[in-house]
């Protein structure tokens, strides 16, 4: 679980659809998306699975590197993707499992960073 405060987030359904996004809270981003909380491109497409992510040193930054992300051409951004995750594994498959109870910040519990 990354412990940045400012990110670059990369999101893909199992048809491999992108959606790239900037946060400044990874946890309860990646959260919103998997519970539908907002209607939209993710929701509809089922764009749910985090594949890649970059840590920020403020929101500045975050938002300059999306948009330079987005810019990109697909094959750009799927090998930004496979230079750190070649299988596209869910890099937060288990963020939000009832044995680690991670909750985030804004809905409810107090939140705990999953181990490992």
């Amino acid at each position: 679980m990354p412990t940045c405060r400012h990110a670059v987030y990369i999101l893909a359904s199992l048809s491999r659809r992108l959606y790239i996004g900037v946060t400044n809270d990874l946890v309860r981003r990646i959260w919103e998306h998997r519970s539908g909380v907002q209607v939209g491109f993710t929701a509809r497409y089922r764009i749910t699975r985090r594949v890649y992510f970059e840590a920020t040193p403020n929101i500045r930054a975050a938002i300059q590197r999306e948009k330079e992300i987005k810019g990109w051409s697909r094959e750009k951004k799927i090998q930004l993707i496979e230079s750190t995750n070649a299988g596209w594994l869910d890099l937060a498959h288990d963020w939000f499992s009832e044995k680690r109870k991670v909750v985030p910040s804004g809905h409810g519990a107090s939140r705990r960073a999953p181990s490992g």
